[in-house]
């Protein structure tokens, strides 16, 4: 690649023992944003998106523990159907004590031709995208300007993880951007996350969201849509 342009990378993260990773590079003039790092307690090998907040009973899996949220938080291993809100504590580097409004809004499938941009080869070969979209509405009083929302996951239809495609950089099929300057009370902003299915044969039909404190919580418990 060129010294004066700049790339979109993706980093693919397979969901089977022992964690294959790859990069691959699309020429262009894309800005790099930081890769999410996932900690090493819950990172799953196949794991790096609403006005309202759900009530306290929605969709909340049976005996799924508090683990620590603060009051009126999603609780760890909490499920919600697609377009249904959690209300989540969020932090990201120095930025604390925030608090989202997340709502996964969508899991479409896309086409395993719009993984050619990454020039990942054989290592994609028989695997389809699936573009994971959410929103997210700042609801507390801190001030998210450029932070991130990741730790958004697929899960196939048996509850197992889906691949992980983490990319930095540009990529229009499924956009990604930091939180924009002014993200306070009240702002909404959308992102997206990428997943991997095994085969055409096999959906990815769910979404768990497992960022900071759901990935140190009742045993690594995230938050699922499906």
């Amino acid at each position: 690649m060129s010294n004066t342009r700049r790339a979109t990378t993706a980093v693919i993260g397979l969901a089977v023992a022992g964690t294959l990773t790859l990069t691959g590079c699309k020429n262009g003039n894309e800005e790099l944003a930081p890769a999410p790092s996932a900690p090493a307690s819950s990172a799953p090998a196949g794991g790096e998106q609403s006005a309202a907040p759900a009530t306290p009973d929605a969709g909340q899996s049976s005996g799924a523990p508090a683990g620590g949220t603060p009051a009126g938080m999603a609780k760890p291993g909490q499920t919600f159907k697609i377009g249904e809100t959690a209300t989540v504590p969020f932090d990201y580097g120095k930025t604390k004590g925030g608090t989202i409004a997340l709502t996964v809004t969508a899991i479409e499938q896309g086409n395993p031709s719009d993984l050619d941009v990454f020039k990942l080869g054989d290592q994609v070969k028989g695997k389809v995208p699936y573009y994971i979209r959410y929103s997210v509405k700042n609801v507390g009083t801190v001030d998210l300007s450029f932070t991130t929302v990741g730790h958004m996951k697929g899960l196939l239809g048996d509850g197992s993880e889906a691949g992980k495609l983490s990319v930095i950089g540009k990529f229009d099929k499924c956009p990604n951007d930091s939180l924009p300057k002014g993200f306070t009370n009240g702002q909404t902003a959308t992102g997206c996350a990428v997943a991997l299915a095994p085969s055409a044969e096999t959906k990815v039909s769910g979404a768990e969201y497992w960022g900071n404190p759901y990935n140190s919580l009742s045993n690594g418990k995230g938050l699922v849509w499906k």
